[in-house]
């Protein structure tokens, strides 16, 4: 069996957990969450970077634990502040370390847990189990859209330093693919009694359809930075994570912000 399929049907539980939402789609985040820190930390070891994987680890910890239907801000920066100050004061005592590996830690815990929640912090909106379908949806369709755009019509290379293979022209067919897919999903919530007009449903699909892209293109620059082809090979024909949630972790906080403050639910 083709190896993509296999890591497909590793990856088919979290349709289960999106549909039950709440706690346990929240301890599925968390988890995958500490999964996708061990992979970036591990990738900036190749590079020399010493991060302090196990403080990163305690934020994430602590963020989850305390994560309900919004976030605990003052604990968080507080609890950042004290960790950052201690990370920074390190290298006086261990020359190995240095402010970089406390950079890079504190980037590791923005990057992966924290944008990884709004996928949660979606689902305990007003509509929530609908809407957190429009991260998902926007990103597939992005991604498989862009694939055979590129793949049938792609002439001009999009960041050739970065991603060799992506082309404008995929690009643009991912870009195409997203709006479609989320004005179609909004036309069937609409139909289920989501009470949210369905011009906001292609805005989505038109931002994501930017920042998945974003999203898909920075991982892949992290790994050309330490000079990794995959994060991991915990799913197969997928590489790690991050190599496979690497758009969603964009499109998690885009459509978060937006039904937030555009839609304000």
């Amino acid at each position: 069996m083709d190896k993509r399929y296999i890591g497909a049907l590793i990856l088919s539980p979290l349709i289960i957990f999106l549909f039950l939402g709440g706690v346990y789609l929240k301890y599925l985040m968390f988890a995958v969450s500490l999964i996708g820190m061990f992979e970036f930390y591990n990738a900036a070891n190749k590079k020399g970077i010493n991060s302090f994987n196990l403080i990163g680890y305690l934020l994430c910890i602590v963020y989850y634990i305390t994560l309900q239907k919004e976030i605990n801000y003052f604990l968080i920066f507080h609890l950042m502040v004290f960790l950052i100050i201690i990370m920074l004061s390190i290298p006086i005592i261990n020359l190995k370390y240095n402010f970089i590996d406390a950079s890079i830690t504190i980037i590791g815990f923005l990057y992966i847990p924290i944008c990884f929640s709004f996928i949660v912090l979606t689902n305990f909106k007003d509509y929530g189990n609908y809407l957190i379908w429009l991260i998902f949806i926007s990103s597939w369709l992005c991604d498989t859209a862009a694939y055979y755009t590129g793949k049938f019509f792609g002439k001009n290379k999009l960041c050739p330093k970065v991603s060799p293979k992506k082309t404008i022209e995929g690009s643009i067919g991912g870009f195409i693919g997203s709006i479609i897919g989320c004005g179609l999903f909004g036309v069937f919530c609409i139909h289920n009694g989501v009470n949210i007009p369905i011009y906001n449903y292609y805005i989505i699909g038109a931002i994501c359809g930017i920042v998945c892209q974003f999203g898909d293109l920075v991982a892949s620059s992290i790994k050309r930075y330490v000079g990794i082809k995959d994060y991991s090979n915990l799913i197969p024909g997928h590489g790690g994570i991050l190599d496979r949630f690497d758009s969603i972790l964009f499109s998690a906080v885009a459509v978060y912000y937006y039904i937030s403050f555009i839609i304000k639910i």
